[in-house]
């Protein structure tokens, strides 16, 4: 019997409104434009069945917003807000115990929403790929299939890439 695999489900953020002296970059939102274009990608992995058993979200309103409508899809049933995932942050150590479901052994999934260039480099170490290779569009999606391992082991270097999607191949065609 194989053993069991862990999936990764990468999301960036939706289009979000300009950087502005103005505003907190923590505070900025979700354009109109990019609420619809998020939750058109994200129906379509729904309709696909990319359900996920957690989801965590960078604690950014823009980021949290992509996760609500995430949520609102069907692909997750709670959004776990993680520091981890701001700009900046680090999940790789995390990710063992984010996939933990309580010593019961069996496939997981995961959905993290956050930022770029930390999703693509976060993708590039589990790939063992160099820094830089890996980049997601504003609700871009990527999956990772990577071995179940024990926490404390290290995940980098042992993923494979399933698909990097553009958030264009996912819409309808006018």
């Amino acid at each position: 019997m194989a053993p069991p695999t862990w999936e990764l489900l990468l999301l960036r953020h939706g289009i979000a409104e300009e950087r502005s002296p103005a505003r907190a970059d923590t505070g900025r939102e979700l354009t109109a434009a990019g609420r619809a274009r998020t939750r058109a990608v994200l129906e379509q992995a729904a309709r696909l069945e990319l359900r996920a058993d957690r989801l965590f979200s960078s604690p950014l309103v823009r980021a949290w917003q992509t996760a609500e409508i995430a949520r609102e899809a069907g692909l997750a049933p709670a959004i776990e807000l993680a520091q981890a995932l701001e700009p900046g942050g680090d999940p790789l150590p995390l990710l063992p115990a984010w996939f933990d479901r309580g010593g019961v052994p069996g496939p997981c999934r995961l959905i993290l929403v956050g930022h770029e260039p930390d999703l693509g480099l976060l993708a590039a170490r589990l790939l063992g790929a160099p820094g830089g290779s890996i980049a997601l569009r504003k609700a871009g999606l990527a999956l990772l299939r990577l071995p179940a391992v024990d926490i404390g082991d290290s995940l980098a270097g042992r993923a494979r890439l399933e698909w990097l999607m553009r958030p264009r191949l996912w819409l309808p065609r006018p």
